[in-house]
């Protein structure tokens, strides 16, 4: 799939599988996946344009370059997108912020939209929305929909890891999305929790496993 890049950087894996462990802290966790994020973030950011500025070095005035337009907007997934967007702030401190809520009903999988609050001027930017987790899809697929409705169609979703049926249904629902995986996992067990996955995301995050 095009429009699908999984991670192959030595570093994301070595900190996957740290996180991967159920003895890992919820510190030490919390801190990888703002770690992770930033790696994921560094490849997603490799397409953006750029546009020439005149500045002045020390010595001499020179054309330098920057990010085109308007720039970048990150929109995580309450609750359990929150630190990975902090990981992404520290790499680019001058984005904005949206926020979606969602929460996923244990009987029937699919995401309930409880929160949604996006720059004005949201529709101008790249929009990078991030969640640990790509498991069913639903998520995901639900928050892309929600952007769209608001006329934002420069969408990138970012993840720490994917289950090969989460990746499915979002290719197919949004495939004009890029979408950045840091590994693709075996499968969804009958819950709907990736395996081998590395638990609740939002859970080992805040301590409330």
């Amino acid at each position: 799939m095009s429009n699908v890049t999984i991670m192959d950087h030595p570093l994301i894996q070595h900190k996957l599988g740290i996180m991967r462990r159920k003895t890992t802290s919820t510190k030490e966790f919390r801190d990888l996946v703002s770690e992770v994020a930033m790696l994921i973030c560094y490849e997603a950011t490799r397409k953006l344009a750029l546009a020439d500025i005149e500045i002045e070095t020390p010595l001499v005035k020179t054309i330098a370059k920057e990010i085109a337009g308007k720039k970048l907007c990150i929109v995580p997934i309450l609750r359990a997108g929150l630190h990975m967007a902090d990981g992404i702030l520290n790499l680019i401190p001058n984005a904005k912020v949206g926020h979606v809520g969602l929460y996923r009903n244990e009987e029937t999988l699919e995401p309930v939209e409880y929160f949604c609050k996006l720059p004005s001027d949201a529709a101008d930017r790249e929009i990078f929305i991030v969640d640990p987790m790509l498991a069913t899809g639903g998520s995901a697929v639900a928050a892309i929909d929600i952007l769209k409705k608001r006329g934002i169609t420069k969408i990138h979703f970012l993840c720490l890891i994917a289950a090969p049926e989460g990746v499915e249904r979002l290719t197919k629902a949004h495939p004009d999305v890029e979408i950045y995986i840091g590994n693709l996992d075996e499968r969804l067990n009958e819950k709907g929790y990736i395996l081998p996955g590395l638990g609740d995301a939002g859970d080992r995050i805040y301590g409330t496993k």
